[in-house]
This record gives C-alpha cells, sequence and structure tokens, in this order.
C-alpha cells in the first residue's frame, strides 16, 4: 500500500511540474518577479510539508529509540534481578547446611552485598518505569524490599544465634509465597518490557514511511529548484550577462553601443531602458563609490558580529567557572586523553594541588603530585590506565578511596555528552566516622540487654508477635528465643495466661506506658504457675512500623509463674 502510494504521488508530482514549466516559458507577459514569486511560492508549500515531515519523522525516531533503549534496559534488569534473587537463595543455603558461626559468616557477608547489589538494581530501573507499569513496579519493589529485610533479618540469625536458628527462619511459607510473588511479578514485567519492543518496532515501520514521504518531498523540492534555476538562467541570467557587456562597452566610451532587451515589458526591458539613459562615465563612478560604501558597512558589521560573539562566550565562560566552584564537593572533568578540561577549588582543596596545575594538565601530573605529597600510593601509570578504560567504556560508576592521611573520599564518575568525563569527589570521613561509632553504640547496648538479670522482652504491636526476648527471659520462661520469637501469647501459653497479657497490652496501649511495677499471677506451661513483676512501655505509635510493645520482667517465685 505504502508503494503504490509513492509512485501515485510521484506521478501527479511529474504531471505538476511539466505543467508548470510549459507556463513559465510561454507567460511571456508575466513579470519577472511574478514568476519567481510564484516557483517560490510552490516551493515554500513543498517546504512547508517537508518540514512538517521532518518534525514528524524526529518524534517519531526518539519515540523509537527511547521506547527501545528503556525496554533493553529494563531486560537486563529484569535479568539482573533474577540472577541476584537465586544468588541470594544459594547463599542463604550456605549458612543453612554451615556447621558452625564462623563458616556463617562468608556466607553471611556474601548475601548482604547481593542484598545490596539487588537494592541498588531495583532503584536503577526506576527511571525506566513508564505509567503502564508504575502501579505493578510499586507493588515489585514494595516485594523486593521484604525480599532483602528477611534475608538480613536471617544473617542476623545466623550470625548472632546459629546456622539452626536462621534455617527455621527461611524455612517458612511466607518465604515462599513471596518468591511465589516476585516471579509472578518479574514475568509480568517481561511481558509489558517485550510488548513495548514490540511497539517500538511498529513505531519503526511507521517512520519508514516517513522517510519515503520526506524523499518525495525532498525530490518535489530538487526539481522546483531546479525549475527556478531555469527560468533563472534563461530569463535573467543570460539578459543580464548581456546588458552587462554594453554597460561595459558604454563604460570604455562606446555611447553608440546597442542595448539589448529594450523590447521586453518585464524587469530586464526596465533595466535595458535604464542602462540606456546612463551611457556617460558617471553611472560607473557611482557604482564603484555605492560598491565601496557596502564593503566598509558589511566589514563594520562582522567586526561588530565578532565582538558580541567574543562577549557571549566571555559571559558563559564566567558563568560556568563560577557554577563549578561554588559546588560543594570536587569537581574535575577530563577529555578523552585523560587532560584536565576543568577543575574546582574544592578539588584542589582536597589533594592540595598547585596553582600550576590548571587546565591543561594531565591526570598523571596530578598523581604524581599526589605521590610528593603522600595522598597517594598506587601505581601511577595502572591507575590512569584504568580511567582511560572507563572513558572509552563511558560506564558511569562510584567508588570510595582512602587517603594516607586517613580521610576518606567517594567519587562519581560520569561520560560527559560529547566525550569526556566528569568526577564529583566528596569528603565523606566524618561521616564513615560516625557510622563505626554508631555501629560500635548499637553492639554497646545489645551487649548490655543480653547479658542484663532482668528479663527484656519486645513483641509487635500490630500483630502481638514476640520479635526478641534476652538470656534472662528464655530462663523465666523456660522456652528458647527460637521457640518464642515470630508467636503469640495465645500459641505459647494457656487460654487464662493469654487473656491476662491480651489485656495488658491493651492497658499499654492506652496509657502510652506502665513503668510502675505490676505484679500478677500466669501460668507457665513449662514452670507452673508463678508469680511475676512487669514494667512496659511502648515505642512509636499506631500504624508505624516500628511500634513495639518492650517489657522488663521479674520473677517473683514458684507457683506465681512468668511470661509476658
Amino acid at each position: 500500500m505504502g508503494a503504490k502510494a509513492l509512485e501515485s504521488g510521484f506521478a501527479t508530482g511529474t504531471s505538476f511540474l511539466k505543467k508548470l514549466v510549459r507556463f513559465v516559458r510561454g507567460a511571456d507577459t508575466l513579470s519577472l518577479a511574478e514568476k519567481v514569486y510564484s516557483i517560490a511560492g510552490f516551493l515554500a508549500i513543498i517546504t512547508t510539508f517537508l518540514l512538517v515531515m521532518s518534525i514528524q519523522t524526529v518524534r517519531l525516531q526518539t519515540t523509537y529509540r527511547h521506547m527501545h533503549v528503556t525496554s533493553a534496559e529494563a531486560e537486563i534488569g529484569i535479568g539482573r534481578i533474577n540472577a541476584l534473587i537465586y544468588a541470594i537463595v544459594m547463599e542463604s543455603r550456605g549458612i543453612y547446611i554451615s556447621a558452625d558461626r564462623g563458616a556463617v559468616k562468608q556466607f553471611a557477608d556474601a548475601l548482604v552485598r547481593r542484598n545490596h547489589e539487588l537494592a541498588e538494581t531495583v532503584k536503577s530501573m526506576e527511571r525506566t518505569v513508564g505509567s503502564d507499569e508504575a502501579e505493578l513496579f510499586s507493588t515489585f519493589r514494595e516485594r523486593i524490599a521484604q525480599f532483602i529485610d528477611f534475608r538480613q533479618e536471617l544473617v542476623r540469625r545466623g550470625l548472632e544465634i546459629s546456622p539452626a536458628a536462621a534455617r527455621e527462619w527461611g524455612d517458612n511459607d511466607a518465604n515462599r509465597t513471596l518468591r511465589k510473588k516476585l516471579n509472578s511479578d518479574l514475568e509480568a514485567l517481561e511481558r509489558i518490557y517485550g510488548e513495548r519492543a514490540r511497539q517500538a518496532d511498529q513505531l519503526a515501520d511507521e517512520n519508514r514511511y516517513a522517510a519515503a514521504y520526506l524523499f518525495m518531498l525532498g525530490l518535489a523540492a530538487l526539481l522546483l529548484a531546479g525549475l527556478n534555476v531555469v527560468v533563472m538562467r534563461g530569463s535573467v541570467v543570460g539578459a543580464l550577462a548581456e546588458i552587462t557587456q554594453a554597460t561595459d562597452r558604454i563604460a570604455q566610451g562606446d555611447v553608440r553601443s546597442k542595448v539589448p532587451h529594450l523590447a521586453r515589458h518585464d524587469e530586464i526591458g526596465h533595466l535595458a531602458r535604464a542602462v540606456q539613459n546612463f551611457r556617460d562615465a558617471v553611472a560607473r563612478i557611482f557604482e564603484l563609490e555605492e560598491l565601496e560604501l557596502g564593503t566598509a558597512q558589511a566589514r563594520d558589521a562582522a567586526m561588530t558580529e565578532r565582538d558580541k560573539f567574543n562577549d557571549k562566550y566571555q559571559a558563559k565562560k564566567w558563568q560556568l567557572s563560577a557554577a563549578i566552584n561554588s559546588m560543594p564537593h570536587g569537581l574535575i572533568m577530563l577529555d578523552g586523553k585523560a587532560s584536565v578540561v576543568a577543575m574546582n577549588a574544592n578539588y584542589r582543596k582536597i589533594y592540595n594541588l598547585p596553582e600550576t596545575i590548571q587546565a591543561g594538565s594531565t591526570l598523571e601530573e596530578i598523581l604524581q603530585h599526589r605521590v610528593k605529597s603522600g595522598l597517594f600510593s598506587g601505581d601511577v601509570t595502572k591507575y590512569v590506565g584504568a580511567v582511560l578504560e572507563r572513558i572509552a567504556r563511558r560506564e558511569p560508576t562510584a567508588y570510595e578511596i582512602s587517603l594516607n592521611d586517613g580521610r576518606t573520599i567517594k567519587i562519581y564518575e560520569r561520560p560527559m555528552d560529547g566525550g569526556g568525563w566528569v568526577s564529583v569527589q566528596e569528603d565523606v570521613t566524618e561521616q564513615r566516622q560516625r557510622e563505626r561509632m554508631l555501629e560500635r553504640m548499637e553492639r554497646f547496648l545489645a551487649t548490655i540487654i543480653e547479658n542484663v538479670t532482668e528479663g527484656i522482652i519486645a513483641k509487635d504491636a500490630r500483630n502481638l508477635r514476640y520479635l526478641f526476648i534476652n538470656k534472662a527471659a528464655e530462663k523465666q520462661i523456660g522456652m528458647s528465643r527460637a521457640e518464642i520469637v515470630g508467636k503469640t501469647a495465645r500459641e505459647l501459653f494457656s487460654k487464662e495466661t493469654a487473656d491476662l497479657i491480651e489485656q495488658r497490652d491493651k492497658q499499654l496501649l492506652a496509657q502510652q506506658q506502665q513503668l510502675e511495677p505490676v505484679t500478677d499471677t500466669i501460668n507457665n506451661p513449662i514452670r507452673g504457675r508463678r508469680r511475676v513483676s512487669w514494667r512496659r512501655l511502648q515505642i512509636g505509635g499506631a500504624g508505624e512500623d516500628s511500634h513495639i510493645f518492650v517489657t522488663m520482667v521479674e520473677d517473683l517465685g514458684k507457683e506465681i509463674g512468668a511470661a509476658a
């Protein structure tokens, strides 16, 4: 159908141009301006259609490239997520079969690293998500977060408790259900991105028809331009050449020379009659003066335009320099050969660079200075080679380095449009120190809680399931932590005791905290009836993920039991 339309359009255009040529050649009564304007009008119409079709072609091509790139990136991301989920499951099985905590550590470190890679991969896929799959991807992202949290808890149990506790945590229906839902989400996303790729192919087919129409319009414009050349040559250029020759003879003093084309009624005839009236040398002098004046004006205009361009260039250069130097992080731009294009003051400050190193210097010179100042101890040649390799691959990257003076620098590298490389560098020393201090404090608090003589119990306020108990609470209840965590009071204790515990939970929810000791008698299925004293408080509020009940228990003696 497209080929037939193209052939029909070509035949129609050819017939029209033949009629137009006959019209131009036969219409001697028309003025030259009318002839040229007619052709120019037709050419303008075709050019307009050509512009519209060009815009449509660019739009189709842009849409095609966007759909093709996003679908390809998304499919790569889905494959990457599938592989990471499989790797995480394999590391989890390694924890399950480990005989001691030392063996668990190797698999736990790998699992945590895979968890981080999975989170980063899902995050990178967000920029390819369209409105069609936004809701599905939101659900998928939440399930990935659940999957990661579940594996993080599995690692914690394997390291802090035992491989058996980790295996018990991992072997449950909730985990298997989550895996099935993730597989379903991945299959649904694959179908969506596959459909998007097919739509991109359809756009490519449409673009081929648009290219054919562009070719037709371009050919018509070319033919009109050729027709314009024919008209100008036959009616204007030749006549002007003859009049010019007559003018030259007149300028040389041959005032009896005949001026051609005096009988014409168009602009050429007017020009011939005008030349006939100026057969003296004054006309030539005026023409030379006008030519000289026009040349001077053109020269002045060119100089003015050059000055404006220089002013704009200097203003843009100043704005770029001000923007770079106002950045809070260090920044350096390199070209494809690792030569410095620009750097800001913060980059100089990070590495104590002298003023002699500036735009035009090389990355190798910077590294040599860092070697002298004690801020770099690696192989300069290998480092520069690695940077050049990353520039050639045009793959963005981020990593951290530790300087010899104890500072930690985080580096983000990305390719620049048109070639080259930009690197943003941030001093994260204080941030990393605070993170290490927070980690030590968390371990310190965990050690205290685990070793106090008073039983400490934490449960989820939303579903009343136990989240944590310390060693003292295990001894008071007579059950292990693995037997208690994840269960409710009704799954562990008698109806009488469970009713009492739920009543205390409701009281705590209404009062926010119960710091005054409350004494109750409960029936412990392991240790019999015992009397306990407890104080309770809640952390967070209703509707929050961190809404937790914390109970501090003291066993007061036999036949009056302990639990919460």
